[in-house]
């Protein structure tokens, strides 16, 4: 366990405020990503939330909070909350990679964009595959599979996008790309963690079986014009 893992109750922030401290639209208390990388904010005190984020909403219809249920400006919704389970891993995956993986370039974004179309169009924008490595799993020259890295802070890696087209589930590709993603990370002295749905149950029966730990629950609270 790192002594830095409370970084990980405010992620975003966090991964604004180091790694990823050029992708931010820094409003003092609160960060959000640029809305052509991700979406997200984070901030640290929720009484000052209210005025940067009518400013961001400038930018986007439509973004999320991670973290505390902040002060919405009455001209926008707070649609809802996603509760999510934030899962840690601190050692490599020993799981035998029997597919080829390629790390994705710029050549592969619009494949890579179609098949995250199909599953989580909301979160992935177009620059989101900047912030981090992607890899993938082709067939018959068919992108079918992906996982990649989305925030990332000092000591810390997200692991995100963990997608299977629905034609090609079942095939255990997401348990190997998650394998590779993960040792990657480690390779770096770098620790992977992930959100997951709460309902998603088939979902954390794999990260669990994978080895990783649920570390807390973490709200998304999704705001729109």
């Amino acid at each position: 366990m790192s002594p830095n893992e409370n970084k990980l109750d405010n992620p975003i922030w966090h991964s604004l405020s180091e790694t990823h401290k050029d992708f931010a639209i820094d409003y003092g208390t609160i960060k959000f990503y640029h809305p052509d990388y991700c979406p997200f904010g984070g901030f640290t005190k929720v009484e000052n939330t209210a005025n940067p984020i009518a400013e961001y909403a400038e930018l986007t219809n439509h973004f999320y909070i991670i973290g505390e249920k902040p002060n919405v400006p009455t001209n926008l919704k707070l649609e809802g909350e996603l509760i999510c389970l934030q899962m840690i891993i601190y050692d490599k995956i020993d799981l035998a990679i029997e597919e080829e993986i390629v790390l994705l370039e710029e050549n592969h974004l619009e494949d890579l964009l179609g098949l995250v179309k199909i599953v989580y169009p909301e979160y992935f924008k177009k620059k989101t595959a900047e912030l981090g490595n992607y890899y993938g799993i082709f067939k018959n020259n068919q992108l079918v599979a992906i996982t990649g890295e989305r925030m990332n802070m000092n000591e810390f890696t997200e692991v995100s996008a963990v997608i299977t087209h629905p034609d090609h589930t079942g095939k255990g590709y997401a348990k190997q790309l998650i394998t590779h993603a993960v040792n990657a990370i480690i390779d770096t002295k770098n620790i992977p963690f992930l959100h997951v749905s709460e309902a998603n149950f088939g979902a954390i029966k794999l990260y669990k079986k994978l080895g990783f730990q649920t570390r807390r629950k973490i709200s998304i609270w999704n705001i729109t014009k």
